[in-house]
């Protein structure tokens, strides 16, 4: 089946863009929870989903979801304790998961600060694995996954020319980045295809050349990002005004 062409919505401001997102989010879930019983999805970490955090911490989002039913993951994690400042758990869990009536026993955060980010890789497959209820070869099928971009292509901990969009096989694994000198968690590619919807968010003009690159491009390894091509699902992406420099076939109210 032939990948989905990519929904690419312009909108004026970094505030409109949380605004549209929020939307975005609560119509999977709530699609999601009819269809399903419930709604899983893969959190990102990054400056761009804070404003997206808050805004479904509040009304009227926040009580367009119900939360009680909602399974929280993330797509990467970096090697920290979960209350370090660089933590993705840490930002969902301030501006987002602490304000909300989510199930502890439904939050299903990275270990980022164990000793061995191999073995921390391997048991949180075994968390998707016994999640989502998964046989032998199996990849989860989430209801949403998001996922941001960085000025050099990267999305969630999958960096250019990582071994890790190699992998075929497992779930997550831990990548070395050489940008940091130092390991992060992340889901794989597979995963990421595997999803129903998957959500890009993008601000700001620094971003605006390599998306352009990565939308107008062929799937490369130098850009992870252009590799996010759901084999079964939707593809979205939201950009705020400053961010689509340049690009064209977009719609939008920017």
């Amino acid at each position: 089946m032939a990948s989905p062409v990519a929904d690419v919505l312009v909108v004026a401001t970094a505030a409109a863009l949380a605004e549209e997102a929020a939307n975005h989010f609560v119509e999977v879930a709530a699609k999601a929870l009819t269809e399903l019983g419930t709604f899983r999805v893969a959190l990102s970490g990054g400056a761009t989903p804070r404003s997206l955090y808050a805004r479904l911490a509040s009304e009227p989002f926040l009580s367009r979801v119900d939360w009680g039913r909602v399974q929280v993951f993330w797509g990467d994690e970096r090697c920290v304790p979960p209350d370090h400042p660089d933590s993705n758990y840490r930002l969902a869990h301030e501006l987002l998961l602490s304000k909300v009536p989510v199930r502890p026993e439904n939050v299903y955060r990275m270990r980022g600060e164990a000793a061995d980010p191999d073995l921390a890789a391997a048991e949180y497959a075994g968390e998707l694995q016994t999640a989502f209820g998964l046989k032998r070869g199996e990849r989860p099928r989430f209801d949403l996954i998001l996922l941001g971009l960085g000025t050099d292509g990267h999305t969630a901990s999958l960096f250019p020319h990582s071994p890790a969009l190699r992998e075929v096989t497992r779930l997550a694994v831990a990548a070395y980045v050489e940008a940091v000198k130092g390991y992060r968690i992340t889901l794989t590619l597979p995963v990421l295809n595997s999803a129903a919807s998957v959500l890009f968010l993008v601000s700001g003009g620094d971003k605006a050349e390599r998306l352009r690159g990565v939308l107008g491009g062929k799937p490369s390894h130098a850009a992870p990002a252009s590799m996010v091509r759901p084999e079964r699902g939707t593809l979205q992406w939201i950009v705020d005004r400053a961010a689509a420099t340049g690009l064209a076939h977009t719609r939008g109210n920017a």
